[in-house]
């Protein structure tokens, strides 16, 4: 199985997937330490590095896929383009792919635990609150092919484990 987070900076996608992956015993694999990687690799930040993030993450995943593991891919997921990336990815393998899309309905709290995280990702400088509220402008709506994908979407202003059961229940149906 494929599994594809969606949702904002800050927003909990990686802890929900770190959860879910734990208890299900899927590899997580995250774009942003993939896009700091590459920036420590001396790739100006002017040059399209998010995208090719996206596109290791690709490639790693259908790495996965072909050895008959699941994996889940932890990125934002704002746009069709990236979407329908991983549908693509589910089709040449035959693969089913589900999308959880993570939400945090208190802005508030959106803010607090954005402002509060560090990952550690010395390349890659944390978002802004202002770079989270231009991402939400530039928040597509599902469309094409991705939006007949299943797709459950997470409130985390709901405590983690009931997010993660509703996220297991999901996967599991």
């Amino acid at each position: 199985m494929l599994i594809a987070m969606a949702g904002l900076p800050g927003a909990g996608k990686s802890t929900i997937a770190e959860v879910i992956g734990n208890r299900l015993g899927y590899a997580v694999l995250s774009v942003d330490p993939i896009e700091s990687a590459i920036l420590s690799a001396g790739i100006d930040s002017d040059q399209p590095t998010g995208l090719a993030a996206y596109l290791v993450a690709e490639a790693i995943a259908d790495a996965a896929l072909a050895n008959g593991q699941s994996i889940i891919v932890d990125a934002v997921n704002a746009v069709d383009p990236a979407r329908e990336q991983w549908v693509e990815l589910a089709k040449r393998h035959h693969e089913n792919l589900r999308f959880i899309e993570v939400i945090c309905s208190d802005t508030n709290l959106h803010r607090e635990r954005l402002e509060a995280r560090d990952r550690n990702l010395t390349h890659l400088p944390e978002p802004t609150w202002h770079a989270v509220e231009q991402s939400l402008d530039e928040y597509s709506e599902w469309a094409g092919t991705a939006a007949t994908v299943p797709r459950i979407t997470l409130d985390s202003v709901q405590p983690l484990g009931q997010t993660v059961d509703d996220a297991i229940a999901f996967l599991s149906s």
